[in-house]
């Protein structure tokens, strides 16, 4: 009898050894995060309907997952908007990480890294958070993860059976361009689909043209690193996000919290999870992504992250309108480049609210030009001007022609001229967002509750602009350069 006692507990625990060991042998299974984000990818894909550019990767995305028509960035404009992605935080929240060519301050929780420390091995390419400065903010490596030469060796250096978390970040489509590569690849130019704020002229077209041949570069690489996935058998076990920073770099559009500057392209793929061929239509940050992707990886949001998973979207069976609250979203823009004349050098502070119906701006400097100082004199000896709006074939048409007509002259204010203290557009009536209609009295009423909306929502955020200390934004350090006038270095003839 004791005999079959001592066999019986023997077998426990070799049963017990063999759990053990099985379990630790096992792989992980929690799903893989393949983030892929653009630098300046306005919202303009084939599947949102656009007549020229060619996005086969990202219209894959879509068709086998989910499309979002509308997401939007915390910031329209690169560090700040990196900044919010890493942290789950409206940039406001975020010190110096809210400005263009700042720092990250070290105390602000990363989603990469609670990624790493429970498992996953995290790592990026090219451009991560940035541009900017790491070491003023106390962090040594960027917060995308390590750094690795492409996705290949990336893969390669991953442990056995460690999910991986992988940041993608190209520099396409910023600026520069080759000049008529667009229109060199095929790309016809009368097809093209200027935005409302463009001047219609054949430079114009072809600088859209010449932009959209990076924006497919992007896609042609994206797809690069889904044959990647599926040659080693992991394409299905992974989220697959596919978007951009902010909108592209042109007048009225980066650094503009216009839908042309604040709406990005956004498609998800995760067959394990979620439905393929939905369209949602609810509004989503891409301050939601950190926390989406902790939830998929079976972690708890800190409860600093000001974004919300999109997991029940994800999952959810429908297209069109899922969470009823998800009828609106906030967006801002503190310092992008040092434009202002001195000795005010700060930025255009503004924040806004985004419905389906209605976009609201509250510019809390008025006095400021919103695309920098058009003080072309002082350029050509400075160098800097109209310094938050790139460089390029666009800008320069429409400064060169802004008195040909009164048209020519309503755009080129548009883009450059000051801006009042608040601003309201009928989205539906007015997609290109052109006509303010903030002194209409028959809008007073909306107007109101979408300010009160807006300040509900920074009070409770702590936005420095409302609570106070705002100005700090304007005094932080700047550790970049800025884009300087064509003429600049030349003698006046």
């Amino acid at each position: 009898m004791k005999l079959l006692e001592t066999y019986s507990s023997l077998g426990l625990v070799l049963s017990v050894l063999c759990h053990f060991s099985s379990a630790e042998d096992a792989p992980d299974s929690r799903p893989n995060i393949l983030f892929a984000i653009a630098d300046d990818w306005g919202w303009h894909a084939g599947i949102y309907g656009d007549p020229v550019v060619k996005t086969p990767t990202f219209d894959r995305i879509a068709r086998e997952g989910v499309l979002f028509n509308h997401a939007f960035i915390s910031s329209p404009s690169c560090t700040p908007s990196r900044s919010a992605i890493l942290t789950g935080q409206w940039h406001w929240r975020l010190e110096e990480g809210g400005n263009l060519w700042g720092t990250f301050p070290k105390k602000h929780p990363v989603y990469t890294d609670i990624l790493e420390k429970n498992g996953y091995f995290v790592g990026y390419t090219r451009k991560g958070w940035g541009p900017g400065r790491l070491q003023p903010g106390g962090r040594t490596k960027n917060p995308a993860g390590d750094r690795f030469k492409n996705f290949k060796e990336f893969l390669a250096k991953r442990p056995k059976g460690k999910p991986f978390c992988f940041w993608f970040g190209s520099n396409d489509p910023h600026r520069g361009y080759r000049r008529g590569s667009g229109k060199a690849a095929g790309m016809k130019l009368k097809n093209i689909k200027l935005e409302a704020c463009f001047l219609d002229s054949p430079e114009v077209r072809g600088d859209v043209a010449d932009y959209y041949v990076e924006v497919q570069r992007f896609d042609t690489q994206v797809g690069g690193l889904l044959k990647e996935l599926d040659a080693i058998g992991e394409l299905d076990k992974t989220v697959v996000v596919m978007t951009s920073d902010h909108g592209m770099p042109f007048p009225r559009c980066k650094s503009n919290v216009y839908d042309t500057g604040a709406r990005v392209p956004l498609a998800i793929r995760w067959p394990q999870k979620v439905k393929a061929g939905r369209v949602v239509d609810d509004f989503v940050s891409l301050t939601d992504m950190a926390p989406t992707f902790l939830e998929a990886a079976g972690l708890k949001t800190p409860e600093v992250m000001t974004g919300s998973s999109i997991m029940n979207i994800l999952i959810a069976k429908d297209s069109g309108r899922i969470e009823p609250s998800r009828d609106h979203v906030f967006i801002g823009k503190e310092r992008h480049t040092v434009c202002q004349e001195a000795p005010d050098t700060g930025g255009t502070p503004m924040r806004a609210v985004r419905t389906y119906d209605f976009l609201y701006i509250r510019n809390f400097a008025p006095d400021r030009w919103p695309s920098g100082t058009p003080n072309y004199e002082k350029a050509r000896i400075k160098g800097s001007w109209l310094a938050d709006c790139d460089n390029g074939p666009t800008k320069t048409y429409m400064v060169e022609h802004q008195d040909d007509d009164a048209h020519h002259r309503k755009l080129y204010d548009a883009a450059f001229a000051k801006r009042p203290a608040e601003e309201l557009y009928d989205v539906k009536k007015d997609p290109g967002q052109l006509n303010n209609i903030v002194a209409d009295a028959t809008f007073f009423t909306i107007k109101e509750s979408l300010a009160a909306l807006l300040m509900a929502e920074l009070k409770k955020t702590r936005d420095p602009r409302v609570i106070g200390g705002g100005e700090k934004f304007d005094k932080y350090p700047y550790y970049g350069g800025t884009p300087k006038f064509p003429g600049f270095g030349r003698k006046k003839k």
